[in-house]
């Protein structure tokens, strides 16, 4: 046996161990679990994702491939179809090596990404916290200058840079140091250029304060740029408290911007200077609201003659596509988008297409979402260009010499999962779809610059599948890039998680789930039930991919404890009908039913199923289904740990609430709070969540927390030093499996044991 076999044998043999058949949360179901929260299954699987990187305006591109053997940089040349390494792996390590003092070996390089510079002649990359450019003929390293500040905002042309100082902006020519400054009435609360910081900006700014970043969009030409004057002096804001801060004693008080759902929201108020004579050209339009932090975004046609952005109306209930003359700050609504309910910002994208002046928009107004063509003019619709009961989930690229729009849609394969993706493209001037992938699985694309080729990954939960390389003209294969195996993993006794295709609550609808069982599975034993859910109406969450599934190990690694972990996609959620996605309006405590009936009929249907030891956790929205999901149905959900919960939707970012919970404020939003609800509680409840959330505020939980012991109800509760959104560490998840073992399988855990790596252990 060769040196180079032994440590992937060690791997499977540890996977394989028999002493762990047939147990529950011992130490060695807890060993196997951990290898799973790790990734050190992913060492027996090779990956069949491909990210390409396209080189420029060609259809050559680069990837990274990885397997049990380490990873490897792939240059593939569509046009001619040939495939060779980026560059010579073994000398760029040894040059590395003698670059940075530090050894690297030609399989496990530090880096993931790099970019091709002087014309493919050397590669620019970062080793750490250093840039380094190697000369692929030679093969030398050498430092990179990397002179870029990042709270400044150079020009295209790299002759000014934007910032800002004292609440106002300046430029700096890059060549003379001469210094402009924009403009002098800025103060705190009214200032300019500045976005909305969050927590954790605030957080990371070090001893001399926060410094904002430059907001302001160059034209491409350099010759103007727009920016904003924000307005957030009657903004509500939350103060968090950092309870160990590192270097101090003393705790640290941090007060940012955070508006809650029906409160005075920050305004910008877009505005354009002439460079470099400081002209100023205030947008004719009203102030745009901001109803979260961070700031408005604009984006300059290619000619440097206009601008457009997207405006949302407080509650969602319209969006506008608008578009602005910098010269006289005349602005005019291209698209207006309006429901009664909502706009979902997520379900509504566009594209214009210059040279013949029209924008491609996507829309749910016919209760399925669909593409129409625009005149960029004069606003009218030419055409609805895709229809049935099917959705397109994004646009990827429009060639405007083939008039053709390629698009991802999802559910019109007869008898395939809804949500599995597929590419298609649709001619702009109507009619004449073509599918372009075949394979019953979600795919994901990436199309060549010239819209000749696209690279498929496909891959479903049960099927490590492959990344192709295709022609847009047919979906005819180029050449196979990867393929994925998972056969080292299924060796050891796992096994892929099994699909589940159920019925709503209301039997109208077909619903669908994940089951992930332990690797040392008896289907003759009964298993508790765990679900792992999140109930957020911006997408579906059942992964649908084998990446999705299987590389991430969260809900193996729970399995592997013995339990069978479930999630689950019930009404209320993205992807599918109009009709299907508002179940979820004004109503988000109100889906759990949907999770409560698929749970069910997984139990008649799998006999090792225990449906009447179930559990729940989630994260975020997730956190509020865990604990809301207990207090509706606490019959049956006996077990709950909730992370960074946003248990009362009043004291919540007003974006998402008033988005989806509805505008104006009614009384649902006290109705559906788990602190109104706190006196249901029965079973046994973990509570996390963290100091220094920069999401969701630990005021929450306070509250959510005060109404139970209110309540006279028993509870458990983390509260974090330091930590942000969601399980900071894998302390706090083995806490999490611990829980579980201990009130839903009735088995006391290992005491004190640590998640790590099996060669640190």
């Amino acid at each position: 046996m060769n040196d180079s076999a032994r440590p992937l044998i060690l791997v499977v043999l540890i996977f394989c161990s028999p002493n762990v058949a047939n147990s529950q949360g011992t130490l060695e179901d807890y060993q196997r679990a951990s290898r799973f929260q790790t990734g050190e299954h992913r060492k027996l699987i090779t990956d069949a994702e491909v990210h390409p990187h396209w080189i420029e305006k060609s259809n050559k591109f680069w990837y990274r491939s990885v397997g049990p053997d380490g990873s490897q940089f792939v240059l593939v040349d569509s046009a001619s179809n040939t495939s060779s390494p980026a560059f010579d792996h073994e000398r760029l390590a040894a040059a590395l090596t003698a670059a940075t003092k530090r050894e690297y070996k030609a399989n496990k390089l530090p880096f993931e990404t790099f970019e091709y510079v002087d014309n493919q002649k050397s590669i620019k990359l970062r080793v750490d916290a250093g840039s380094w450019v190697c000369d692929l003929a030679n093969y030398k390293c050498t430092p990179a200058s990397d002179d870029h500040n990042p709270v400044e905002e150079r020009s295209p042309d790299g002759l000014w840079v934007a910032f800002v100082k004292d609440y106002n902006l300046f430029l700096r020519n890059a060549s003379t140091g001469q210094v402009v400054q924009l403009t002098r009435d800025g103060v705190e609360g009214w200032d300019y250029a500045t976005e909305l910081p969050s927590l954790r900006l605030l957080e990371e700014s070090g001893p001399d304060g926060y410094k904002p970043h430059a907001a302001v969009f160059w034209a491409p030409d350099s010759s103007k740029l727009v920016t904003y004057r924000l307005d957030s002096r009657n903004s509500g804001r939350f103060t968090s408290i950092q309870f160990v801060p590192p270097g101090q004693l003393r705790p640290k008080a941090f007060t940012y911007v955070y508006p809650l759902p029906g409160e005075a929201l920050a305004t910008a108020q877009p505005l354009v200077f002439e460079v470099p004579s400081g002209k100023r050209i205030d947008v004719k339009a009203p102030p745009i609201e901001l109803p979260f932090q961070e700031g408005p975004g604009f984006e300059w046609f290619e000619d440097s003659k206009g601008f457009f952005y997207d405006y949302s109306e407080r509650g969602y209930k319209s969006i506008e596509l608008r578009v602005v003359d910098p010269l006289t700050g005349d602005e005019h609504v291209v698209i207006r988008e309006q429901a009664r309910t909502y706009v979902d910002p997520g379900e509504s994208f566009y594209r214009f297409i210059h040279s013949t002046g029209e924008v491609v928009w996507a829309s749910e107004r016919d209760g399925w979402n669909h593409l129409y063509l625009y005149n960029e003019k004069t606003g009218a619709v030419v055409r609805q260009l895709t229809h049935g009961p099917w959705v397109v989930r994004g646009i990827v690229s429009i060639d405007e010499k083939s008039r053709r729009v390629y698009f991802l849609a999802s559910g019109r394969q007869p008898g395939e999962d809804p949500y599995q993706t597929h590419l298609c493209s649709i001619s702009l001037d109507g009619g004449d779809l073509i599918s372009l992938t075949a394979e019953d699985a979600n795919h994901t694309i990436s199309i060549s610059p010239d819209n000749l080729y696209f690279v498929d990954g496909y891959s479903r939960p049960d099927f490590p599948g492959q990344s192709v390389l295709r022609r847009t003209k047919d979906g005819s294969t180029v050449r196979t890039l990867v393929t994925g195996d998972a056969n080292k993993l299924l060796a050891t006794g796992w096994t892929y998680p099994v699909t589940f295709k159920g019925k709503s609550a209301d039997e109208k609808y077909d619903l669908y789930a994940l089951i992930w069982r332990p690797s040392n599975f008896d289907p003759a034993k009964k298993y508790p039930v765990i679900e792992h859910v999140y109930t957020g109406p911006q997408h579906f969450f059942v992964p649908k991919s084998f990446g999705g599934a299987v590389y991430r190990g969260g809900s193996q690694a729970v399995a592997e404890l013995g339990f069978v972990v479930v999630m689950i996609d019930g009404r209320g959620t993205a992807g599918r009908s109009r009709t299907f996605h508002e179940f979820s309006y004004r109503n988000l405590g109100g889906s759990f039913e949907d999770h409560v009936a698929m749970i069910r009929q997984m139990a008649a249907q799998h006999s090792y199923m225990d449906a009447s030891r179930v559990g729940i956790f989630g994260t975020s929205a997730g956190g509020y289904g865990a604990a809301h999901a207990m207090l509706v149905f606490p019959e049956f959900y006996r077990v709950g740990v909730t992370i960074s919960g946003d248990h009362d939707a009043r004291l919540d970012k007003a974006w998402w609430n008033e988005l989806y919970q509805g505008y104006p404020l009614q009384a649902d939003y006290a109705d559906q709070s788990n602190v109104t609800m706190a006196a249901r509680l029965a079973g046994h409840l973990l509570i996390e969540h963290g100091d220094m959330d920069d999401n969701v505020h630990p005021v929450e939980t306070m509250r959510f927390v005060d109404a139970l012991i209110k309540a006279g109800k028993d509870f458990d509760m983390l509260f974090v030093p330091n930590m942000h959104h969601g399980e900071a560490n894998d302390y706090l998840v083995r806490r999490r499996w611990d829980y579980f073992t201990q009130y839903l399988a009735g088995v006391t855990p290992p005491h004190n044991f640590e998640i790590k790596p099996a060669a640190d252990r």
